[in-house]
């Protein structure tokens, strides 16, 4: 599935501002994950990646306590939003 493709089954569930980092939680309808994903708009930088059910919220306001430590299950990108 295309990355777009994947985008369109999400849904936005919670989004905040912190200073200059944007934090958006996703649910995603075609396999029931939850995913967040941090953008940085000053230097275009983007981090996703998931996050457990009931881990969710806390993750969601705490973002950086649940990055995990290797690059599975992680997404780093420079983004065009």
């Amino acid at each position: 599935m295309s990355t777009q493709m994947s985008r369109d089954f999400r849904r936005e569930l919670a989004r905040r501002q912190s200073g200059a980092t944007e934090v958006t939680l996703y649910w995603s309808l075609a396999d029931d994950s939850i995913q967040l994903e941090v953008w940085q708009p000053e230097t275009g930088e983007m981090l996703a990646f998931g996050v457990a059910r009931e881990r969710a919220l806390d993750a969601f306001y705490h973002p950086f306590v649940h990055v995990p430590a290797s690059g599975e299950g992680r997404t780093r990108a420079l983004a065009q939003r």
